[in-house]
């Protein structure tokens, strides 16, 4: 029987990735389906679900080393910070400007070459000011990735520390 400790900790990656890979999914859906156009900042915050889906997955088939385990949901809560930073400079500042050329988000994009390499998942189709006409249920999209980032966020927190007040404990 595997210690409570080990099931939490993979419950909690497993999750995560089907949650970051769900978030894409879904965001794939609405843009090629539905005709929904994406800015950089949309396109940034599929490629931080996408890495978080890998560390996560990652940390979830290396489950039997702890080490690992908790590495893992480290860096899904960093990956979490940095998308729930993205969601909010969108929503906040980026929404407000009529081109997101040379932010950040572009920035990176170019400098990875995500648009060239995977255009089905990374083109940038809209700018910042564009992408903000679109609603799901009533709120922006960057509004639904940042309650996943929250989400995502706070349970790694969650189970980060409840494995170390665990670990004083015994």
């Amino acid at each position: 029987m595997r210690a409570p400790r080990l099931v939490w900790q993979s419950r909690a990656l497993g999750l995560s990735v089907l949650a970051s890979v769900g978030a894409v999914v879904v965001a794939l859906t609405v843009q090629h389906a539905f005709g929904v156009r994406v800015c950089p900042w949309c396109v940034l915050q599929r490629g931080i679900c996408l890495l978080m889906a890998l560390v996560a997955g990652l940390g979830w088939l290396l489950r039997g080393v702890q080490p690992m385990r908790q590495l893992a949901l480290a860096l899904v809560l960093v990956l979490s910070l940095a998308g729930l930073a993205a969601a909010y400079y969108q929503w906040d500042v980026a929404s407000q400007l009529a081109s997101c050329d040379l932010t950040l988000a572009d920035r990176i994009i170019t400098a990875l070459k995500l648009e060239s390499r995977l255009p089905y998942v990374f083109m940038v189709t809209a700018s910042c000011a564009d992408a903000d006409l679109y609603h799901l249920l009533g709120l922006p999209y960057e509004a639904w990735s940042g309650l996943l980032y929250l989400g995502l966020g706070a349970l790694s927190l969650y189970t980060l520390s409840r494995n170390g007040h665990k670990a004083h404990r015994h």
